[in-house]
């Protein structure tokens, strides 16, 4: 029996509404998907209030993982012949962002380690290789997603049945990373689904390329598997469009966007316009690089 594994997925028309109009699709990228499912408080403060609360200060781990990202960036963009090592720290300088950390001699730590791991990941590239997208968007719509991501690499691999898009997304946090966090990493799905589309060719592999420690997790999608995060990414939108017609119909929307506590508390970025935030113990803007100066 042949497998469907490399048959492309099929396009889903646009739902229809009673008066035989198309509903109003639900604009979205992975990080609006995700703020929701993390804690739909967040996604109100974020997407839904205007004015929105004041945000906390920024992040060192946030600027670390922006710097290293833009370098990765404009290391493709450089001629194939300038693809060296010794072109890394002055693009990591050009796109190094200063925001979030303790003092100078954190910052300079940090840098130091993050120009290690672009030199060690940089080794392990092609020069020569051309990704179909770096940074690239790729957008698609279902019955009920209007949805749009930006992929940090896509690369063109040979499959069994011809080329194929190749979904890799870098990451600079401390915890290393298994294939259960590929395999269930939704942004990742919607990625591939997404690129099917764009490229007219299967995507179906997602690796997670974690920096720090050179690991890469890796889980390979059928098309059942992509379609079940698809679904779930509708359901989650059909979640947030009800509790937004709710309030715009005068629900509290205290209510209809409720707190998630958790541990991610301490890392919201409205921790303090959020009673549950309030409650959960503080974080220093520079808490989770303090590991790399030890």
């Amino acid at each position: 029996m042949p497998s469907t594994r490399r048959s492309s997925p099929s396009v889903v028309p646009e739902q229809l509404g009673f008066d035989g109009m198309p509903e109003r699709l639900f604009v979205c990228t992975p990080s609006k998907l995700g703020a929701y499912a993390d804690c739909p408080r967040r996604y109100r403060h974020s997407y839904v209030d205007r004015p929105a609360p004041p945000k906390g200060p920024p992040w060192a781990h946030n600027s670390l993982g922006a710097s290293v990202h833009t370098a990765l960036k404009n290391w493709y963009a450089l001629p194939t012949a300038s693809r060296e090592l010794d072109a890394l720290p002055k693009l990591l300088k050009a796109t190094w962002v200063r925001e979030g950390y303790r003092d100078v001699d954190q910052e300079r730590v940090v840098y130091r380690a993050a120009l290690r791991w672009l030199e060690t990941y940089v080794r392990g590239l092609d020069p020569a290789d051309e990704p179909l997208g770096v940074e690239r968007v790729v957008a698609t719509k279902t019955a009920v997603l209007a949805f749009n991501g930006r992929a940090d690499r896509i690369d063109s691999r040979q499959g069994p049945d011809g080329p194929e898009a190749v979904i890799v997304d870098y990451k600079t946090g401390r915890s290393g990373l298994d294939a259960d966090d590929a395999r269930g990493s939704q942004a990742l799905a919607l990625y591939a689904y997404a690129a099917s589309r764009v490229f007219r060719r299967p995507s179906y592999r997602v690796e997670l390329h974690h920096l720090p420690t050179g690991t890469v997790a890796v889980h390979e999608h059928t098309e059942e598997s992509l379609d079940r995060q698809v679904r779930r990414a509708e359901q989650t939108a059909r979640d947030i469009m009800a509790a937004e017609r709710a309030v715009a119909g005068g629900a509290d929307a205290d209510a209809e966007f409720p707190t998630n506590p958790g541990a991610l508390c301490s890392w919201c970025d409205f921790r303090k316009s959020c009673p549950a935030g309030k409650e959960a113990a503080s974080k220093d803007p520079w808490a989770s690089v303090e590991h790399l100066t030890e």
